[in-house]
């Protein structure tokens, strides 16, 4: 039986600060309803260490649940249904059909706890829309 639950890459250069973050909101808010990857054009050897203590504050151990960064791969973007870009701008790979979304925020790299929450909080507020938007019920009619 096939998985019919939708799935969302975030992607951002890195893959150790936004499209970390934005995975770890996703799956605390939506669970295994919706499958949730994360994935970086470079990159880097770690999760950025704010990053890490931000979400910490939310109750949410990033690398207890075996966060790290990871490179993208045209396999997945090829199993997205949404992919969501945050700052990768031409790197990020384009495949037709695929719906893609631009998430404009700040890069948290280099920044302190108190310049990364409120990235985080923008974050949390894009990722309950689009849980929303998601796994709302369709209407046969």
């Amino acid at each position: 039986m096939a998985d019919t639950r939708p799935e969302v890459l975030f992607i951002c250069v890195h893959n150790a600060g936004r499209s970390q973050m934005a995975a770890a909101l996703l799956v605390h808010h939506a669970g295994d309803r919706i499958v949730v990857r994360s994935a970086g054009t470079a990159p880097a050897d770690s999760i950025n260490p704010a990053v890490i203590e931000c979400m910490a504050e939310l109750g949410l151990d990033l690398l207890a649940g075996g966060a790290t960064p990871k490179r993208l791969t045209d396999e997945a973007v090829r199993a997205a249904d949404v992919v969501i870009t945050m700052g990768c701008g031409d790197e990020c790979p384009f495949h037709p059909g695929k719906r893609y979304i631009d998430w404009r925020l700040d890069d948290p790299a280099g920044q302190s706890v108190e310049a990364v929450r409120p990235i985080r909080d923008e974050i949390d507020r894009r990722v309950r829309g689009l849980v929303a938007e998601l796994l709302a019920p369709t209407s046969l009619g």
